[in-house]
C-alpha cells in the first residue's frame, strides 16, 4: 500500500514558479482566490466570506499535511515568492490503489500564460517520482474548457462523463473524469 510523508514539506521549483507551503501571510491572497466569482465559476463551492475563513482553511490544510492526508502548495512567481497567485494540491488519496486527485486554482490575472501547465507538470512529476503514485485523477465541470485544455496538454486523458452527479445551488450538474497514468 502507498505510504506518503510530507515532512519536511516538499518545496518545488520550476523555471518560473515556486510551489511552497502556505502561511498565515497568504490569507489575503487565498481569500481572493476562494471568493472570486471567476475563479469559483466551475468549482461548485460557496465563496469565502472573510479573510478569517481563509486563515481557518490554511489551518485545515496544515493539519491535513501533518497527518499525510493531502498536500497543497501555494503557487508563487520566483521573482515574488511571498505572494501566491494560485494553489495546487494532491488530495483524495486512495492509498491502496496508489492514486490521488489533483486540484488547482489560479488568479485570473495569470490565466493563459502557461503557469498552470507548468505547475501541473511539476506536481505530477512529484506525485509519480517521489510519492510513487500510479495514477492521478481530476474531476471537473464539462463547461470548464480552460481546465480541460490544460489537463490534456499535461497528458491527462478523459475517462468518463458522469451525468448529473454533483448537486450545488439547487441544480444537478455533470462531472468529467480525467486521469493520467505514470
Amino acid at each position: 500500500m502507498l505510504e506518503v510523508n510530507f515532512t519536511p514539506f516538499p518545496e518545488l521549483k520550476t523555471e518560473r514558479l515556486l510551489l511552497r507551503k502556505l502561511t498565515g501571510n497568504d490569507a489575503r491572497e487565498l481569500f481572493f482566490l476562494r471568493s472570486n466569482e471567476e475563479v469559483l465559476r466551475f468549482l461548485g463551492k460557496e465563496p469565502a466570506k472573510s479573510v478569517s475563513e481563509a486563515e481557518e482553511f490554511i489551518g485545515k490544510i496544515d493539519k491535513s499535511i501533518e497527518e499525510n492526508e493531502s498536500i497543497l502548495w501555494g503557487i508563487a512567481l520566483l521573482p515574488d515568492p511571498a505572494t501566491i497567485i494560485g494553489t495546487i494540491c494532491l488530495w483524495n488519496f486512495t492509498k491502496e490503489n496508489y492514486r490521488a486527485e489533483i486540484g488547482y486554482i489560479l488568479h485570473p490575472g495569470h490565466w493563459r500564460k502557461g503557469i498552470m501547465t507548468e505547475a501541473i507538470n511539476c506536481v505530477v512529476d512529484f506525485g509519480f517520482n517521489n510519492l510513487k503514485l500510479h495514477s492521478i485523477g481530476a474531476l471537473l465541470s464539462p463547461g470548464n474548457i480552460a481546465s480541460t485544455a490544460v489537463l490534456e496538454r499535461t497528458g491527462f486523458v478523459k475517462e468518463g462523463h458522469l451525468k448529473e452527479c454533483f448537486y450545488f445551488n439547487g441544480e444537478f450538474t455533470d462531472t468529467l473524469i480525467y486521469s493520467r497514468l505514470k
